[in-house]
């Protein structure tokens, strides 16, 4: 089975999929078999209950597999961890329990007896214990990983091995050994350095690779054996370059791997009328959605910052929004009034001493960004996209970064791909790494992607953290 299936050009581990295919099923026959059992001593209760069962069935099945992915427990490490990806599953049913009881509540239709609700829930938690408990093994068993081996032993090949093995969220791979070029300096350890033995089609075959992943800097040089890997493709071999193994693997887009050509004839990075229609009508039933749903909490909010700190409740600041033109964002106020008295701006950062106390909670829970949704309403920002930054960081970043105005081709976003999978960005570095998921933001959008990213921001306000 291939480690990673391609959805709306967004990467998914297959492993990931098979688990949301088999754990759907068991929580629907969850269902099924808790009415079965609830009814054992009146055969005639449970088959009049079963025609009416599937509605309530995908329901049950639909929001528990959704508060399982808002834990976090379709993130899948390459090392996973059974006893914390087990103890999320309790708060993830508690979560599922609570969102169950809203839709019975708006839809009394769909409720099937607290007595059944309990067994249900029982055998729900054993049906997904059992099919992790599968998992854990056949991941130990080693079964999906996948045989590659690197072109190169320079800096790049160094990146890419390091890479694999410090990032638990990349997928597993063993890594059978680097073929040196003519020329080219030994930066990863020599025992990994494999004897040249022949044409690569041999070598591959002789280790049994499934991919072959060029890490070179310089292609230009004559040893640059393109014929060779034209030959290893032919013959099924997967053959990446950087560009495309970090697109693949992390959902970023290295900028210090790209060529004006790549960004130009690759794929990606359209944005066509339908995928406009798609996502403003995306955007205003789930601004509408969200308002109804936090306004109670706004409210709230809105009163802690007054008793506090005074006025005013909302922040005000100029913004880069699409196409290079500026707006005024609205969040609720997290820091003191006198924050930037110097009258320079200033990185904001994950501890950021210039906050309040109530700024604090309401930036942790990413409540502060609630205000935003007037922002989307009135058509200046989306819901995902990436962040929008202030002019003066703008101009300082666009000179020093190549490609970074490139993220201002689509509206920016209350949440975004860069929010949830790196932290605070509070440098020119910082700015780097959040551009190149920006990047690929930008060249994969789609509501698949747009989805996930919303999943994961539940992820972060739960859990407090996000990424990996």
């Amino acid at each position: 089975m291939p480690e990673l299936a391609r959805i709306s050009n967004h990467h998914i581990s297959t492993t990931a999929i098979f688990l949301f295919g088999v754990e759907t099923f068991a929580l629907m026959a969850s269902v099924y078999l808790g009415t079965k059992i609830r009814f054992f001593d009146q055969p005639k209760l449970f088959s009049d209950a079963l025609t009416d069962l599937f509605p309530q069935a995908v329901t049950y099945a639909v929001v528990m597999i959704m508060s399982m992915a808002a834990m976090g427990m379709y993130q899948l490490d390459s090392r996973p961890d059974p006893k914390a990806t087990l103890l999320r599953l309790m708060p993830s049913l508690a979560l599922g329990l609570g969102l169950m009881s809203l839709v019975f509540y708006w839809a009394p239709d769909l409720y099937f007896g607290r007595g059944i609700l309990g067994i249900v829930l029982l055998l729900a938690m054993i049906g997904i214990s059992l099919t992790r408990a599968v998992f854990f093994k056949w991941s130990r068993l080693g079964i999906s990983e996948s045989r590659v081996m690197v072109l190169g032993t320079g800096a790049k090949a160094k990146e890419f091995s390091d890479l694999i093995g410090s990032d638990p969220g990349c997928h597993k791979f063993n890594i059978v050994g680097f073929v040196p070029l003519p020329g080219e300096k030994h930066l990863v350890p020599s025992p990994s350095i494999l004897p040249a033995e022949g044409l690569l089609r041999s070598m591959v075959n002789k280790y049994t690779v499934s991919e072959v992943i060029v890490a070179v800097g310089d292609r230009r040089n004559g040893g640059f054996p393109i014929q060779e890997l034209l030959e290893c493709k032919l013959h099924g071999v997967t053959v990446s370059d950087a560009a495309k193994f970090y697109e693949r693997e992390r959902g970023q887009i290295r900028v210090d791997s790209l060529y004006p050509s790549w960004l130009v004839f690759g794929d990606g990075f359209e944005q066509g009328l339908l995928r406009r229609v798609v996502k403003r009508g995306f955007d205003s039933i789930a601004s509408v959605v969200l308002l109804v749903a936090t306004f109670p909490v706004m409210l709230v909010t809105a009163l802690c910052i007054l008793v506090e700190s005074g006025a005013p409740i909302l922040f005000r600041q100029e913004r880069v929004g699409k196409g290079g033109e500026t707006f005024m964002v609205l969040k609720f106020r997290s820091m003191r009034n006198d924050a930037e008295q110097e009258g320079k701006p200033q990185w904001a950062a994950a501890n950021d001493p210039r906050t309040t106390r109530v700024g604090r909670i309401i930036r942790k829970l990413r409540i502060d960004e609630l205000p935003q949704i007037f922002n989307v309403l009135k058509g200046e920002m989306s819901f995902v996209g990436p962040r929008p930054e202030r002019p003066y960081f703008v101009d300082l970043l666009s000179a020093k970064i190549p490609y970074y105005n490139t993220r201002h081709s689509i509206k920016p976003g209350i949440t975004g791909w860069a929010q949830v999978r790196y932290q605070y960005g509070a440098s020119v570095g910082d700015a780097i790494e959040k551009l190149q998921y920006d990047l690929y933001y930008v060249k994969n959008n789609s509501l698949f992607l747009d989805i996930i990213i919303l999943i994961d921001t539940v992820q972060v306000v739960l859990l407090g953290k996000g990424g990996r």
